[in-house]
């Protein structure tokens, strides 16, 4: 099965056939990308397909523009700065991946206010004017836990990879794993790090905990720290513990040569780069006049032992398992949800 069809299946609809309008309503529109942080493989994979996606939408007249910033610091401070900008500049909407699910909250107010559509999306927000599109982020961290109780059922010690704290998604995905202890009490979660989603920051960051920690049986992360964590346990005298992927190439590389040279098996789950592409569609379909519910959820991306090497030689170098979703993949996933 492709990624397409695992990432959309969940969405399927009898309209299959039902009719898109690409110009009707939005070929004067203007689309922006509000976005917090590019410093990982993830979230420049997601703003390269943002701009093959939208720069195709844009050529071909679908909206006038299409703009995509990222602040140069993490910061809700600056990023709700830079929201106020967008209303200034005429935006209809603005696709925002948040620096925060609630400190931003008051310039999306202003932009709603202004009569613009603000769409948010992996980063969510929390103001009700606003849409949201996300994962179960929640389940994604819980299913970790599962999967190593199938792997080692008398159980262990975790170590917890966590990602940029403050950020929403950070927050729901280490929810998720502490719930899985709960319900797996076999294992115990014995030390926490942030690795920001960068491998050389969770390289660093979980060098500098191991000392101080038992031993391990299971590293639970939350994408773009596996193979930085893989790197650090390997450069001690620690047995290799199973470390759960995030659909990175250098992650998914590692795996694979792991597999081939011992047998070393693992999953690897993240949410796919190209959901801001979604984000833009479900954007363009507000403003065409679409009724769309304020809440969408799309599955996460799993990769198993079954299927490591057909999405390893799916993914470019450097980058991330992906998905670019379509027009017509958004009106599936909006006709779902209601």
């Amino acid at each position: 099965m492709t990624i397409r069809k695992m990432l959309l299946a969940s969405a399927a609809i009898a309209c299959a056939a039902m009719p898109v309008s690409a110009f009707a309503e939005t070929s004067a529109k203007k689309i922006a990308l509000s976005n917090n942080y590019a410093g990982n493989s993830w979230r420049q994979a997601m703003l390269t397909s943002w701009g093959k996606v939208t720069g195709e939408a844009v050529k071909s007249g679908v909206v006038a523009a299409a703009d995509a910033f990222t602040t140069a610091e993490n910061q809700a401070t600056e990023q709700a700065a830079q929201i106020q900008n967008m209303i200034l500049q005429g935006y209809d909407a603005i696709v925002l991946n948040a620096a925060s699910p609630t400190a931003l909250n008051g310039a999306v107010k202003e932009a709603c206010d202004a009569g613009i559509t603000v769409v948010s999306f992996d980063g969510i927000v929390t103001e009700p004017c606003a849409w949201r599109i996300a994962v179960d982020f929640k389940e994604m961290g819980r299913s970790q836990v599962e999967y190593l109780s199938k792997k080692l059922p008398d159980g262990g010690n975790l170590l917890e990879i966590r990602g940029l704290a403050g950020v929403f998604v950070d927050d729901e995905i280490s929810a998720g794993i502490h719930e899985g202890a709960k319900q797996f009490p076999q294992f115990k979660v014995v030390g926490s790090v942030h690795g920001d989603w960068a491998q050389d920051v969770a390289q660093k960051a979980v060098a500098g905990i191991l000392p101080s920690l038992p031993d391990i049986v299971g590293v639970v992360t939350q994408g773009g720290d596996g193979y930085g964590a893989a790197q650090a346990i390997a450069a001690t005298d620690r047995k290799m513990p199973i470390i759960i992927m995030g659909n990175r190439e250098d992650e998914l590389k590692w795996w694979k040569e792991q597999k081939d040279a011992k047998g070393y098996e693992t999953m690897s789950v993240s949410i796919a780069p190209g959901v801001s592409t979604l984000a833009f569609w479900v954007a363009q379909q507000i403003l065409d006049g679409k009724e769309v519910k304020k809440d969408l959820v799309v599955p996460f991306l799993r990769i198993d032992q079954d299927n490591l090497e057909t999405n390893l030689a799916n993914t470019q170098a450097g980058g991330v398992a992906n998905v670019e979703y379509t027009q017509e993949d958004a009106v599936k996933v909006i006709e779902s949800a209601k």
